[in-house]
């Protein structure tokens, strides 16, 4: 039986446009994309400047995020990682902190112009269902979703630095092209607290429901691909 990764629930969770439909078109396209994986081997691989600085800052924004929040980690566990794999018969996951008294996921945005400087809410809504699948799998009942503005590697920088150049049709080396990316990239000129932008989140068991239920049809789906 398949199980669905928690930063996945919302691709299953959004709502089919069609008449009828119980997945969306989103929906089913995850379940064929698995479906190639495990019955074929055909592995969809992605990455992205946007991931690859994810990837890479992770640890400087949990070491921000607990200067800012007083969460009282010890620098052993932000330097070696405190990331677990968890799983239930329905949903996997791979958190990035998990403690007795702490469940949080790190977001770690491309660029300034990224970071929810001023929201209110959470600014896309598939976070909601990943932080409700780690409660789930974890026992918590609240969950943190925190947004950490750290300076963009630099080599990523200067990729980004000639990327401009070729949009701007520059062949020689621009300074005001590149003090505007750089400004775009680097943040430490700014208040710490303003580098930190945090959203708590509530265990909701319907909400936890429906992704039993959304799992389940993913499932039959899956079944339906076998069989053709």
């Amino acid at each position: 039986m398949i199980k669905i990764r928690c930063s996945a629930l919302g691709k299953i969770m959004t709502s089919p446009r069609e008449k009828g439909e119980v997945l969306s078109k989103t929906a089913k396209s995850y379940v064929e994309e698995l479906f190639l994986e495990r019955e074929y081997g055909i592995k969809k691989q992605f990455s992205s400047r946007y991931t690859d600085k994810g990837i890479q800052m992770e640890r400087h924004g949990i070491a921000l995020a607990n200067t800012v929040l007083d969460w009282g980690l010890s620098e052993e566990y932000i330097l070696e990682g405190g990331q677990e794999d968890f799983e239930n018969d329905f949903i996997t996951g791979h958190t990035d902190i998990c403690t007795s008294t702490l469940l949080a996921d790190i977001k770690c945005p491309f660029d300034g112009t990224t970071f929810p400087f001023f929201a209110d809410e959470i600014p896309n809504n598939d976070y909601v269902y990943q932080l409700q699948g780690y409660m789930w799998l974890t026992g918590h009942d609240r969950a943190e979703l925190v947004y950490c503005l750290v300076n963009t590697p630099e080599q990523i920088v200067e990729d980004e630095i000639r990327r401009e150049h070729w949009n701007h049709k520059e062949i020689d080396y621009n300074e005001q092209i590149a003090a505007e990316v750089y400004a775009r990239h680097t943040f430490d000129h700014l208040p710490i607290e303003r580098r930190i932008k945090r959203f708590v989140v509530e265990r909701n068991e319907a909400i936890i429901d429906k992704i039993k239920e959304k799992v389940l049809l993913c499932r039959d789906y899956y079944e339906t691909l076998k069989n053709k």
